[in-house]
C-alpha cells in the first residue's frame, strides 16, 4: 500500500479520478466536544439558545458551508458537488456529538467533505459557547463510514 498523493517523484499531487467510474459515494464523520456542566445543562433535548442565537443550528449551518467549501481548504481535494449534507447534534453526557453526512455522484470519496463538516460545526459550537467555557476540548474527529468507492469502510466503535 502507498500514499495515493505522493507522485513518482515523491511529490504531492492530486489523484487522477479520470478513469474511475461515478457512483454514489456517502460518507458519514463525527467531532466530539467535551463541555463544562454549565454548557450541558443548557441543553432542552433538542437545541439551546445561547446569547449568539441557536447552537446547534448555528453549528449545523457552519458545518454545511465548511463541507462545500472542503477543496478551498484541503489542497489536493477535487471540487465536488454535495448532492446532501445532513447533520445530527446530540448530547451524550458532558459531550456534544456532531456527525455529519454528505453525499455525492461522482468520481472520488466524499469522506474529506463529512470530516470538515463535522470540524466546523464543532468550531462553531465552540465560538457560540465559549463564553460559558473557555476550556471546551475539540476531539475525536473521525470518519464513521463510506460507502461507493473501490471499498467500504465502517468504523469500530470505540
Amino acid at each position: 500500500m502507498s500514499l495515493t498523493h505522493v507522485n513518482e517523484q515523491n511529490q504531492a499531487a492530486m489523484v487522477d479520478v479520470s478513469a474511475k467510474e461515478i457512483t454514489v459515494r456517502i460518507a458519514t464523520a463525527e467531532a466530539r466536544v467535551t463541555v463544562n456542566e454549565t454548557v450541558a445543562a443548557q441543553f432542552d433535548g433538542r437545541d439551546f439558545v445561547s446569547k449568539k442565537g441557536p447552537v446547534f443550528q448555528t453549528a449545523i449551518l457552519a458545518g454545511t458551508m465548511g463541507a462545500k467549501q472542503t477543496s478551498a481548504l484541503i489542497p489536493l481535494c477535487h471540487p465536488l458537488p454535495l448532492d446532501s449534507c445532513k447533520f445530527e447534534v446530540a448530547f451524550e453526557g458532558r459531550e456534544a456529538v456532531i456527525r455529519c453526512t454528505c453525499k455525492t455522484t461522482g468520481k472520488t470519496g466524499i469522506e474529506m467533505e463529512a470530516l470538515t463538516g463535522a470540524s466546523v460545526a464543532a468550531l462553531a459550537f465552540y465560538d457560540m459557547c465559549k463564553a460559558l467555557d473557555p476550556a471546551m476540548v475539540i476531539h475525536g474527529v473521525r470518519l464513521l463510514e463510506k460507502t461507493g468507492g473501490k471499498s467500504d469502510y465502517r468504523a469500530e466503535s470505540p
